[in-house]
């Protein structure tokens, strides 16, 4: 008579199994722009915020980038001796391996066309990250979070002109 019963597994012959199950079954690599047959490009988060907030600059009606308090955050650090202007403020991103989003914070010129600036940041956007990255932009959320208006340009050169007689 023969047994057909199977014995136990031990942890160890389990685990064999698993992982040549796992192997057989494990896809072949995706490639792309960024992933080869001879690598991978890993793009860092910076990188990629720093682009989008040149890009997003370069856009007429586009007076400043982030919100109040952070540009004057900002300002008091660029008086640091050696500090370079940040070109990524008012820029944030979610960036995966091959796809991201990106959000920004404006401060729109008085008479400009929200509704157009922001259209012109997103294509400027999705171009010059999607051609420098190789990442898909999925989507580019606009904040506009003031307006700048003629006035407030005299206040600054006022305030400018009262601290230069003060010292």
């Amino acid at each position: 008579m023969t047994d057909t019963t199977q014995l136990p597994v031990t942890t160890e012959e389990q685990k064999a199994r698993e992982a040549r199950e796992q192997v057989q079954v494990a896809e072949p690599k995706t490639l792309d722009a960024l992933h080869t047959e001879h690598g991978d490009t890993i793009i860092a988060d910076q990188v990629v915020e720093k682009l989008a907030g040149i890009a997003t600059r370069e856009v007429v009606g586009v007076y400043a980038m982030g919100s109040a308090a952070g540009r004057a955050i900002s300002s008091i650090a660029q008086r640091i001796p050696g500090q370079k202007p940040a070109v990524s403020g008012g820029v944030s991103i979610e960036k995966g391996e091959r796809q991201t989003a990106v959000d920004v914070s404006i401060v729109i010129e008085y008479g400009a066309s929200i509704v157009d600036v922001a259209d012109n940041i997103r294509e400027n956007v999705i171009r010059a990250v999607e051609y420098a990255t190789g990442l898909q932009v999925v989507s580019v959320d606009v904040n506009v979070t003031d307006v700048h208006l003629p006035e407030d340009e005299s206040d600054v050169s006022n305030d400018a002109q009262r601290s230069d007689q003060l010292q």
